[in-house]
């Protein structure tokens, strides 16, 4: 389904742009294969260059992959805003209608802006991402605990666009911050063990007093799954899957909590489920839990959390089409969210999957959560 809604949007670009312009012929053929092509090298890489969620090219190659997909993505969006635009004028004054659907300074001015943006989109992707610091009143949390500071991670996506260089900044800038915890949310790998050994690796070196507490998302699922709890193991990262630790801090207990995700179903592996990461959790706990993607936070909510960390949305990448990511995640895409007594907090995550690698307005974050305890009464 995702090839043919690309393929129709390139027929849409087509139909609007390339064949509006006045070019010979033979120009205008060539220019629709490369817009049919830019629509479709998803379909390609994953027939010969590694799989759909882990395409195995060069980073440059991914890059300009991604500059050309979200270019005609953004331009298909424009050219339908001017249309919807132009076909509300034309109720109006069916001449001045027909002048903004024709309006050859408007596609190519729409043509530039999306070129253009594209581009600072792909930079704003694969930068290294900015510390974002909140504070979080979590209910029934011990006094020994205010302060304590967290850091969430998700969505790290270490990948052939991704690689050992960047993950080993992110480790750095996220140790220098000295956490209490680390908590990573999902999603940290594309591809198998064997292929991400190395960009992995630096995930050895997080350091945090508490440990590195992990669970997965859906990628983890795509390729090797087994395989790559093992290796989230051997760096140090003690996952959880459908269950709970405590950690004791000055004495005082403080509950995390962890769900596998919904993709688990395609390889046989265990379904999400709150109530056995729950079980036996006392009702005057202070819980966080772990949970990749944020839909059924109701359900959470009511199984105990007072704390939901997520990710798998990106923040919806681009401002304005996030209302679309925003629409499949049960209104959830960005930020903080009070629900039904429970705080849920959805990152935008550090990195993303290389097959869209563009932001715009939705940047990256590495969140850094210091935890506030109501006051003694």
């Amino acid at each position: 389904m995702f090839h043919v809604i690309t393929g129709l949007i390139a027929l849409y670009v087509i139909w609007r742009f390339v064949w509006q312009l006045k070019w010979p012929a033979p120009s205008r053929v060539l220019l629709s294969v490369v817009v049919v092509l830019a629509a479709e090298h998803h379909l390609i890489t994953r027939n010969f260059f590694g799989t759909m969620a882990s395409p195995e090219v060069p980073a440059a190659v991914l890059m300009t992959l991604g500059w050309a997909f979200g270019a005609l993505i953004l331009l298909a969006s424009f050219l339908f805003i001017a249309d919807v635009a132009g076909l509300v004028v034309s109720l109006f004054s069916r001449g001045r209608g027909r002048t903004l659907l024709g309006c050859t300074r408007l596609r190519a001015g729409s043509a530039v802006a999306a070129l253009a943006l594209s581009a600072i989109g792909v930079w704003q992707a694969v930068r290294v991402p900015e510390v974002k610091t909140i504070e979080v009143a979590l209910p029934n949390l011990p006094q020994a605990y205010d302060g304590f500071r967290i850091v969430h991670l998700t969505d790290l996506h270490a990948s052939r666009l991704l690689q050992g260089d960047w993950m080993q900044a992110v480790v750095a800038r996220t140790n220098a911050l000295k956490p209490d915890l680390t908590l990573i949310t999902g999603d940290l790998v594309d591809g198998t063990p064997a292929a991400r050994a190395a960009d992995v690796q630096p995930l050895a070196d997080l350091r945090a007093q508490y440990g590195v507490v992990a669970i997965p998302g859906n990628h983890e699922y795509y390729a090797e799954y087994l395989g790559w709890m093992e290796a989230f193991r051997k760096l140090g990262l003690r996952m959880l899957l459908n269950e709970h630790m405590t950690i004791e801090h000055d004495g005082q207990p403080l509950v995390l909590a962890g769900i596998t995700d919904s993709v688990a179903a395609r390889v046989n592996q265990p379904l999400p489920d709150i109530d056995a990461a729950m079980k036996g959790v006392p009702p005057s706990s202070a819980v966080i839990l772990l949970s990749h993607r944020p839909v059924g936070a109701k359900r959470h909510a009511q199984a105990g959390a007072g704390l939901q960390l997520s990710g798998h949305t990106h923040g919806g990448q681009i401002l304005g089409p996030h209302f679309v990511t925003q629409l499949a995640n049960e209104g959830y895409v960005s930020g903080m969210y009070q629900v039904d007594g429970m705080q849920l907090y959805v990152s935008n995550g550090a990195g993303l999957w290389p097959g869209f690698p563009i932001r715009l307005g939705r940047p990256s974050e590495i969140t850094q959560i210091v935890l506030r305890a109501a006051p003694p009464g």
